[in-house]
C-alpha cells in the first residue's frame, strides 16, 4: 500500500540563487539581503504575498559556476530583519523539492520560473532494510555529533522519523562539499537519498579516524623528541656540574677525539683521514647514526700500533738453541728461520732495514700431516725472534670480509682478521700464524683465499688496504706462517706467494726423544704426578711409538702416554700400585692392552698378507703422511668368471690406467719373464686395494700392481720385508713419483727393511734422515724386471698349479 507524502503541485516562484551553498528541505537558513539577487527574489515574493494569504515563497536554487541546478527547494520567508552583524537579512525555511520548468514573468526584478513539487513515496510499513539504514545513519550521525560536542543536536536527530527528512538533515553537515549537497538535492527517492547520505557520513568518519591516528602519532613523536631533548639538556647540565666539581676543562666529545688524534703517533696519511672523520663527527648531530660509525672507526684507528715494533733478537745461536730446546726434528723450518734472522741482522747492520717502502718480512707455508708440530713451531719461532705471536684460525672461513673487513656502512661492521691480529699483537711486526689455510672455502660471499693474495705477497702487503679502515696498513714486516695438511687444496696463485717448507713426519728415534723430553713431562703434570714418581723406560717409549701408534705426528702417542699415566695414578689411589713406578716394554700390555700395529715381519709367516701369491706391498702418501698399501690380485675360473680386468677399492682414473698398463705389459712380455700369460685371454683378472671405503688415486702403485700380477702368474711369493713405489710404463720403465721421504718413513714404521724406488728419485734420498737410511735397504731401479728380481721369492709352487 503506497502513501504519498507530497502531491505534485504546479508553482510559479521567484528564483533565489545560492552561490556555493545548498539548502535542503527542512533546513532553516539566514540569508544576507545585501546581495542584489537575493534581495530582488525576497522583495518579489513579499509583493506577490500581499495579494494572497500565505507567507512569501521563493525557489532556492543552487548556482554553481553560473549554472543553475535542475532541482530547487521551495522556501518560505519566515522573517525579514537584521543579522547579527547589523546587515539586512531574511530567515528562510526549506519545505520541499521543486523540479524547475520554464521561465515566466512576475512582479519585481527577480527571475520567475514555473515548477512542480516532487512526489516522495514510501511503502507502509517500511521494509527491514530501510529500518536498518535509518538506525545506521542515526548511529553514525550521533557518533559524529558527540565527537564535535554537539550533544543538544543528538536528541533532535534521534527524533526525526521520516526517511527523506533524515537524509535532508545531512545538509547541515559542514564537511559535505557543494557537489555532494547538490547530489543529495537532486536525488528524489528518499531511500536512495538516505543511502547516499549514510555513505558520505561513513566516509567522512573513516577519514577523520585516520587523521586522528596520524595526529596522535605525530604528537607522540613530538613528545618523545621533546622528552629526549629535555633529558639530553639535563645530562649535559649534570656533566657540566661534574666537570666543575672535579676541576676539569670544558670540551665535547669531538674535541676529545681531535686531541687524541693529534696526540697519537700516526702516519701522515692516516692522521689526515682521521682528522677528516673528526670534522664529520663535529658536524653530525647526536641522533645521527653516522656519529656512532665514526666513533667506532676512530677508536679502531687509535688502538692500532701504527709505529710500535718489537726489537728482533739477533742472537742467531741463541735463537737456534730456543728452537732446538722446544722442538725435536723439524730441521728445515729451523734452518729457514735461522737464515731469515741472519739476513735481517746483516741488513740492519748495513742500514737496509727499509728498501722501497718495504721491510724484510717472510711468508712460509708449513705443509705436513696432522700432529707433526706445525702450529707449535710457529709459537717457538716468535719466541726465538723475540716477537709477539698471534694465531688466526682460517678453518671453515667462507666470507671474504673475514679477511679484508666489512664496509663501514654495514651494521656491526668490523675490520678483517688480519687487522685484528695486528691490533691484538700490539706491534707491527708480529709472527702471525694462518692456521689451516687449506681448509678455507668459498661461496656466494666471496673467496677468502683470493683476499689473502695481497696479504701474503711481499711485493704488495706494504700497502694493504682493509675495507673497514680504508687506509694503508704496512704488513711487510710481519712474519706469516701458514699451516696446511694437503698441499693440493691450496690455490696455486696463493701457494706461489709462499715459501714451501714440508714437514714429513718424525722418525721413531725422533718420536722417542719428543716423548721423553716434551710429552712425558707435560702429561706427568696434567696427571698430578711428580717427575720421578712414574718413569717410562726408553724401550717402552719406543714400543709405544712403533707398535701402539702408527702415525706421522705424535698426537696419538701423547694420548697413549696420558692414558698410561692415568691408569697408574688411578691404581695408586686405589692402593694397588706403589710409587715410584717404572714402566718397561713388557708392562705396557698390562696397563693399556695389546699393541694395535704389529709389523708384518713380526707376524707368523702363515698369517702375513703376502703369504700367498698375488699380494704385494706398496707405499702411498695420504693427508696423514705416508702409509703402506697392499695390492691383491686373483684370476677367475675360466668356466665361471668373465674375461677382462676388474678393479675394486674406490680407485681413481690414474690408478685404473696404471692397472691396465701393468696387465698389458705382462701380456706382451710374459714369455720373456717366463710367465704363463696365454690363459689371461679367457680368464678374468681382479685387482683389489683393501680399505675399500677409502678413495685412492695416483700413479705410484704401477710397479706394485705389476709385481702382484707377476706373483700371481708365477706362483712366487712377494717378500714380506719388501715394499715398492713407482710408476710403470708400457715398455716396463719405472718412472719417478713424489713423496719419497714420507713413504720411506712409513715403510720404516711398518717394519719394512727393503724398499724399491725409481732411479730418478735417488736424489730425494738426501731429504731422508740418516738413521732411517741406515735401517732400510733402498734399491733404485729403472726397469720393472729389476723390481721382480728383488721382490719375488724363489718359486715354491709349480707354475702350472698357480696358473
Amino acid at each position: 500500500m503506497a502513501s504519498e507524502s507530497m502531491a505534485s503541485v504546479p508553482l510559479t516562484l521567484p528564483v533565489l540563487p545560492l552561490d556555493d551553498e545548498v539548502v535542503l528541505p527542512g533546513m532553516v537558513v539566514p540569508l544576507d539581503l545585501s546581495d542584489t539577487d537575493v534581495r530582488a527574489a525576497v522583495e518579489a515574493a513579499r509583493a506577490a504575498a500581499r495579494t494572497g494569504t500565505g507567507k512569501p515563497r521563493v525557489l532556492l536554487v543552487p548556482r554553481v559556476d553560473g549554472t543553475y541546478a535542475g532541482t530547487g527547494v521551495l522556501g518560505i520567508v519566515e522573517q525579514v530583519g537584521r543579522l547579527s552583524d547589523g546587515d539586512p537579512g531574511a530567515l528562510i525555511r526549506g519545505l520541499g523539492r521543486v523540479r524547475i520548468g520554464a521561465g515566466t514573468t512576475g512582479p519585481g526584478a527577480a527571475l520567475w520560473v514555473e515548477g512542480s513539487t516532487v512526489e516522495e513515496t514510501l511503502p507502509d510499513p517500511l521494509p527491514g532494510s530501510v529500518t536498518e539504514l535509518v538506525k545506521e545513519y542515526k548511529a553514525l550521525a550521533t557518533s559524529w555529533l558527540k565527537k564535535r560536542g554537539a550533544w543538544q543536536v543528538v536528541d533532535r536527530v534521534q527524533q526525526i522519523d521520516g526517511v527523506g527528512a533524515l537524509a535532508d538533515n545531512s545538509g547541515y553537515s559542514p564537511f559535505l562539499s557543494v557537489a555532494q549537497k547538490v547530489e543529495l538535492l537532486e536525488t528524489a527517492d528518499p531511500v536512495a537519498r538516505l543511502k547516499l547520505a549514510t555513505a558520505q557520513l561513513r566516509e567522512h568518519l573513516a577519514e577523520q579516524d585516520v587523521a586522528e591516528t596520524i595526529a596522535k602519532d605525530v604528537q607522540e613523536g613530538v613528545d618523545k623528541q621533546q622528552r629526549e631533548f629535555l633529558l639530553r639538556r639535563q645530562l649535559e647540565a649534570v656533566r657540566k656540574e661534574l666537570r666543575d666539581l672535579n676541576g676539569e676543562s670544558e670540551g665535547d666529545e669531538s674535541d676529545d677525539y681531535r686531541a687524541r688524534v693529534e696526540a697519537a703517533d700516526l702516519p701522515e696519511k692516516v692522521r689526515e683521514a682521521a682528522l677528516k672523520e673528526v670534522e664529520k663527527l663535529e658536524r653530525s648531530s647526536d641522533q645521527s647514526p653516522e656519529g656512532s660509525w665514526i666513533r667506532t672507526w676512530l677508536d679502531t684507528v687509535l688502538e692500532l700500533p701504527w709505529n710500535e715494533r718489537t726489537e728482533d733478537r739477533y742472537d742467531i745461536r741463541g735463537a737456534r738453541t730456543v728452537l732446538d730446546a722446544e722442538h725435536a726434528g723439524l730441521d728445515d723450518v729451523k734452518e729457514r728461520i735461522t737464515e731469515y734472522l741472519a739476513v735481517r741482522k746483516r741488513r740492519s747492520d748495513r742500514g737496509l732495514g727499509v728498501v722501497g717502502g718495504r721491510r724484510g718480512g717472510a711468508v712460509l707455508a708449513l705443509v705436513g700431516p696432522p700432529g707433526v708440530g706445525k702450529t707449535s713451531i710457529a709459537e717457538s719461532v716468535a719466541h726465538a725472534m723475540g716477537r709477539k705471536f698471534v694465531r688466526v684460525a682460517l678453518g671453515g672461513v667462507r666470507d671474504e670480509a673475514e679477511i679484508r673487513g666489512h664496509r663501514r656502512t654495514y651494521v656491526g661492521a668490523l675490520p678483517g682478521r688480519i687487522v685484528r691480529a695486528v691490533k691484538e699483537a700490539g706491534s707491527m711486526n708480529p709472527v702471525v700464524l694462518l692456521d689451516e689455510i687449506d681448509k678455507v672455502g668459498s661461496d656466494f660471499r666471496g673467496d677468502p683465499a683470493a683476499a689473502l693474495l695481497e696479504v701474503l705477497d711481499p711485493a704488495q702487503n706494504h700497502t694493504f688496504r682493509d675495507h673497514y679502515l680504508e687506509v694503508e696498513l704496512d704488513l711487510s714486516d710481519v712474519v706469516f706462517l701458514a699451516t696446511a695438511n694437503v698441499l693440493e687444496a691450496i690455490p696455486e696463485a696463493l701457494l706461489d706467494r709462499m715459501e714451501l717448507v714440508r714437514l714429513d713426519g718424525y722418525t721413531e728415534d725422533e718420536k722417542v726423544v719428543i716423548a721423553r723430553d716434551h710429552l712425558l713431562p707435560r702429561q706427568l703434570e696434567r696427571a698430578g704426578l711428580e717427575p720421578g714418581e712414574v718413569v717410562l723406560e726408553e724401550a717402552a717409549l719406543r714400543k709405544l711409538a712403533g707398535e701402539y701408534t702408527r702415525e706421522a705426528g705424535v698426537r696419538t702417542l701423547e694420548r697413549s702416554i696420558a692414558r698410561l699415566l692415568r691408569k697408574v695414578a688411578a691404581q695408586h689411589e686405589l692402593g694397588d700400585r706403589e710409587l715410584p713406578f717404572t714402566v718397561g716394554p713388557d708392562g705396557l700390555q698390562e696397563l693399556i692392552g695389546r699393541p694395535h700395529h704389529v709389523p708384518e715381519s713380526a707376524q707368523d709367516p702363515a698369517e702375513r698378507r703376502t703369504a700367498v701369491p698375488g699380494v704385494a706391498t706398496g707405499l702411498a702418501v695420504t693427508g696423514a703422511g705416508g702409509d703402506v698399501l697392499f695390492v691383491e690380485a686373483s684370476l677367475a675360473d675360466p668356466e665361471t668368471g668373465a674375461a677382462g680386468l676388474t678393479l675394486t677399492g674406490q680407485l681413481g682414473d690414474v690408478m685404473k690406467e696404471s692397472a691396465q698398463i701393468a696387465l698389458s705389459f705382462l701380456r706382451s712380455h710374459g714369455a720373456e719373464l717366463e710367465l704363463p700369460v696365454t690363459g689371461l685371454k679367457d680368464r678374468g683378472v681382479h685387482i683389489h686395494f683393501p680399505a675399500g671405503a677409502v678413495p685412492k688415486d695416483g700413479p705410484s702403485a704401477g710397479v706394485t700392481m705389476t709385481t702382484a700380477l707377476a706373483s700371481l702368474l708365477s706362483g712366487r711369493l712377494v717378500r714380506t720385508d719388501v715394499a715398492m713405489t713407482g710408476e710403470v710404463s708400457l715398455t716396463g720403465r719405472v718412472l719417478p713419483i713424489g713423496g719419497v721421504k714420507q713413504k720411506l718413513l712409513a715403510a720404516h714404521r711398518a717394519g719394512i727393511t727393503t724398499v724399491v724406488i725409481p732411479k730418478r728419485n735417488e736424489a730425494d734420498l738426501d731429504d731422508v734422515p740418516a738413521e732411517i737410511l741406515e735401517k732400510l735397504e733402498v734399491h733404485p731401479v729403472t726397469d720393472v724386471r729389476q723390481v721382480l728380481e728383488i721382490a719375488l721369492a724363489p718359486a715354491v709352487v709349480p707354475v702350472e698349479v698357480a696358473a
